[in-house]
């Protein structure tokens, strides 16, 4: 059977750490944007796609990324509401750890999760994205993470070069990100993307 991936995507983590990046290589931060399609052929890595979760709060009606994702993976993303009294995304982390966690009952045998974060909080108390991670990894999944360097937490970094695999996005900026109005996403070339040994 050919290696199929199961990718898990953090939007907002992807998206509020790239544009602190884009904020230190070319100071357009409020332009900055993400090549929907560019960053799931990274992620892929020329392999079946078998399912995308890609979790995040309602938009703006104005704000067409939700579309753009279902175009792209032929699946709708799970919508949260922001939070009345916060404003602030309700529930979205919790809602992908339980589908990373579901993988682990519904694939035998396991399969490949690449994960869309570099969020590693709530670790230390057993929960959050780099605790399940682990967890799958013991029943065998392959894990590879897709992050930005420097906002990635660093015993997540670490434990992904060491016991699964960890892409750097800064690698690849200029090919999953672009400036609206002002820079194109260059072709992705995955010559140079990190692969498992």
């Amino acid at each position: 059977m050919p290696d199929r991936v199961h990718i898990i995507w953090d939007n907002s983590n992807i998206f509020v750490s790239g544009r602190d990046v884009c904020d230190k290589l070319e100071y357009k931060a409020g332009y900055f944007r993400i090549n929907f399609k560019n960053l799931i052929d990274l992620a892929a890595d020329g392999r079946q796609i078998e399912q995308v979760f890609c979790v995040g709060s309602v938009p703006p009606p104005t704000d067409s990324v939700w579309g753009h994702i279902k175009r792209l993976t032929g699946k709708s993303p799970e919508l949260y509401e922001r939070g009345a009294a916060s404003g602030k995304e309700q529930a979205v982390d919790q809602a992908l750890q339980a589908r990373m966690l579901r993988l682990g009952y519904d694939y035998d045998p396991p399969e490949t999760i690449v994960l869309l974060s570099g969020d590693g909080s709530g670790f230390e108390e057993g929960i959050g994205f780099f605790s399940d991670i682990k967890r799958l990894h013991r029943f065998g999944w392959k894990v590879e993470v897709l992050s930005w360097q420097d906002h990635c937490k660093k015993v997540m970094r670490e434990w992904a070069d060491q016991e699964a695999l960890f892409v750097p996005l800064d690698s690849f900026y200029g090919s999953v990100t672009f400036l609206e109005g002002l820079r194109r996403a260059s072709n992705l070339n995955l010559i140079n993307r990190p692969r498992r040994k």
